[in-house]
């Protein structure tokens, strides 16, 4: 599993503990290491949530030459928006590949219907498959009374039909520890034509997530 290999770093933990008011731990690139152990959430099951929209600026592109020629319709209150195609273009999926102690290897994401399984291996399992980007998003659980099973697990986003538009939704991995604070990494840093993002690596190492 190279590109597993890949992505490995140094052990240190470093993290941003972001505002209190959100309850939150951001991950980013340069913060990029928690300890669930050490915050005593390494047990129960780690529900990982995926949650996406697309930019207001790609839905309402018409209305800023519009306030260029008649700018006091910047002071009407904005329209609210249903789901439309525009809104709805972009289907994004979560999965997540494995790698367990006893060596076996594999993936879990929605193409092909390798939805897992919390009480058997690989211990992740996907709820369902969300294709409108909905409050709900698309939701992972990862069954961590059985850590001593996993090695590691990567979980990654993917654009389903290949169309390289990370820059136009507003998404959002979210890991929601069993005690803690919860964890989001936004998908804001990777190529701009990217399709695929490596979102966060959960590693057991030496007993410790």
């Amino acid at each position: 599993m190279g590109f597993l290999d890949g992505l490995r770093g140094g052990r240190e933990v470093d993290f941003d503990s972001g505002s209190a008011a959100s309850n939150a731990i951001e991950l980013t690139k340069r913060h990029n290491r928690v300890s669930l152990t050490k915050q005593g959430a390494a047990t129960g099951n780690l529900r990982v949530n995926l949650t996406w929209r697309m930019r207001t600026s790609d839905i309402g592109g018409s209305q800023r030459e519009s306030l260029l020629r008649h700018p006091f319709k910047a002071l009407k209150p904005p329209e609210v928006l249903g789901h439309s195609q525009s809104m709805v273009n972009v289907d994004l999926d979560l999965g997540c590949l494995y790698e367990l102690a006893d060596g076996t290897k594999g993936v879990v994401q929605p193409l092909g219907g390798l939805l897992g399984d919390v009480n058997a291996p690989p211990y992740v399992k996907l709820s369902g498959d969300d294709r409108f980007g909905s409050a709900s998003g698309e939701t992972m659980y990862v069954n961590l009374d059985h850590r001593d099973q996993i090695k590691r697990l990567l979980v990654f986003v993917y654009i389903y039909d290949q169309t390289p538009a990370f820059d136009r939704t507003h998404a959002i991995v979210t890991l929601y520890p069993s005690n803690g604070p919860r964890i989001e990494i936004g998908l804001d840093e990777r190529h701009p034509q990217a399709r695929s993002c490596a979102v966060v690596m959960i590693e057991n190492v030496k007993g410790e997530l």
